[in-house]
């Protein structure tokens, strides 16, 4: 997975709003805070401005929503669109043929892996691994409904859908046991 500057500016100065004490934080602090260029963090604010966070009356900005609510994809998908596309369409989209026909099945494979930590993982749980800010409180610990919802139907379908991993490293040829060219 490539990770933008983009997003991963976006969603630092949001996990920086998370931590910050209620009311409002200007732009200049979390470019401070979080070592982003001011310029760019401003756009990405404006982006954001309809998803996550509100401005407020003195300029400055604060979450629209409780930082356990908003989850990393929500924030992802706000600055850049869809996660894990493949060559800018979804992976369901996208065929293949011959020895690569699986490939598909591979691409949805990471796109949901990668959407299920991403979901899971909110502006809380960031703020609250850092051990700052009034977001990492008892009371953001516990997950939301939907959240435990989504891991549980994580669970049933990978009961029913085996997946097998194989580490590359330990494939040789492909007709001899163990990658091993003697015979």
């Amino acid at each position: 997975m490539r990770v933008s500057a983009k997003v991963d500016y976006a969603l630092r100065a949001l996990a920086e709003l998370a931590a910050a004490p209620p009311g409002t934080v200007k732009a200049d602090q979390l470019a401070t805070a979080q070592g982003i260029p001011l310029k760019f963090l401003e756009n990405i604010l404006l982006e954001l401005r309809r998803a996550a966070n509100q401005r407020g009356a003195e300029g400055g900005y604060r979450l629209a929503k409780p930082p356990a609510e908003v989850s990393l994809a929500d924030v992802i998908r706000a600055v850049e669109g869809p996660i894990a596309t493949v060559r800018g369409g979804r992976p369901e989209d996208v065929e293949y043929t011959g020895a690569a026909s699986a490939l598909r099945d591979v691409w949805i494979e990471l796109r949901a892996s990668m959407r299920g930590v991403l979901e899971e993982t909110s502006l809380a749980d960031l703020v609250r691994r850092s051990g700052q800010g009034p977001a990492a409180t008892t009371s953001s610990r516990l997950p939301l409904l939907t959240r435990k919802l989504r891991v549980v139907a994580d669970w049933t379908t990978s009961l029913f859908f085996r997946r097998d991993v194989v580490e590359l490293s330990m494939l040789g040829h492909p007709r001899r046991l163990g990658g091993s060219d003697e015979q």
